[in-house]
């Protein structure tokens, strides 16, 4: 059986089916990934909500929704994984349910990307319209109009699945994957065409931004540096993106040159597909941000200081004048 390009598992490859002691480390494997990138987003999304220098800057309003969407993501797409091996197959409602958040998470992507880059340009090439551009409340709605573009790629798929499916497939159990649900000719087309044109609309925006950011830094400044290393590590992040659709190519590739490898193939394309990408977020600003990354180590180790938290240190420097009156 061939699962799903954009949601799949490794669990089960035609007749071939991994032994217990194999399923077994693997399930460790993707677990043990998932809860340690998540503990490192969960860290970020802390940091965030703790600091308003995060919350009043649209730059890391859009970072940590991103932060979020790769955090849900992640976890969906894990437990589906672990689900393939566990019970095989669940009840279509509930693998309906499921596909659809993971497949709206997996489209936010590249949109975010996109958003992210439009920022970062008009703070380099229009610095004085920066603040009444990108406001917070403009923030917030770019992240609404992000969801109601993936919504509106998926709807239709539910609206076909309905219309040429009959009852009883809805109280039977499936695979839980994209294609063993959205299976009709008419949703793998539309899917296609429309990975095709959000791809290319992120592409173009990436590529506008950042030669316009090259054009415009005459001087090599530091913020140009960065504006520029930004762009392109958000370039690196739409190419891991696309890796999402090109996962049946890469299969096929790797099964090439490894024929006897399926499962192990499968395996290694899941994790470099679904759960690398999601690592990439924090290095992009948790580690290369100075802002983030001085209050980010902190909750990190769990070692949350004094001077981590400046209005404690004001409170304590007033009491000792207060009694001295």
């Amino acid at each position: 059986m061939n699962l799903s390009s954009v949601n799949g598992s490794s669990a089960v490859v035609g007749n071939q089916r991994d032994n217990f002691t194999t399923a077994v480390i693997k399930n460790v494997i993707v677990t043990v990934l998932c809860i340690s990138i998540n503990y490192i987003n969960g860290t970020l999304v802390h940091t965030f909500r703790k600091h308003r220098i995060f919350s009043s800057n649209p730059r890391y309003i859009l970072f940590i929704h991103l932060v979020i969407n790769d955090m849900l993501q992640l976890l969906l797409s894990t437990l589906l994984h672990i689900i393939s091996y566990a019970v095989h197959i669940i009840n279509v409602p509930v693998c309906i349910i499921l596909l659809i958040v993971s497949i709206l998470t997996t489209l936010n992507t590249p949109l975010n990307l996109a958003g992210m880059a439009v920022e970062c340009y008009i703070a380099i090439c229009i610095p004085l319209r920066h603040g009444q551009i990108c406001t917070i409340r403009k923030t917030y709605i770019l992240i609404g109009l992000i969801w109601i573009a993936s919504t509106l790629s998926i709807v239709p798929d539910v609206f076909i699945l309905v219309a040429t499916q009959p009852v009883h497939f809805f109280y039977s159990k499936v695979l839980c994957a994209r294609d063993y649900v959205f299976r009709s000719n008419y949703s793998l087309k539309k899917r296609d065409a429309s990975h095709i044109v959000c791809l290319i609309l992120v592409w173009l925006t990436l590529l506008y931004t950042y030669f316009r950011i090259l054009f415009v830094a005459k001087e090599a400044t530091l913020n140009m540096k960065k504006a520029r290393n930004t762009i392109l590590l958000h370039g690196f992040q739409l190419l891991l993106c696309m890796l999402t659709y090109m996962r049946p190519m890469f299969e096929q590739g790797l099964l090439y040159l490894l024929p006897k490898q399926l499962l192990a193939i499968r395996f290694a394309s899941y994790v470099i597909v679904q759960i690398v990408p999601r690592f990439v977020s924090p290095v992009v600003y948790g580690l290369r941000d100075q802002t983030f990354r001085r209050y980010t180590r902190r909750y990190l180790l769990c070692k949350v200081n004094i001077s981590s938290h400046p209005e404690n240190i004001t409170m304590s420097s007033m009491r000792p004048a207060t009694k001295l009156q």
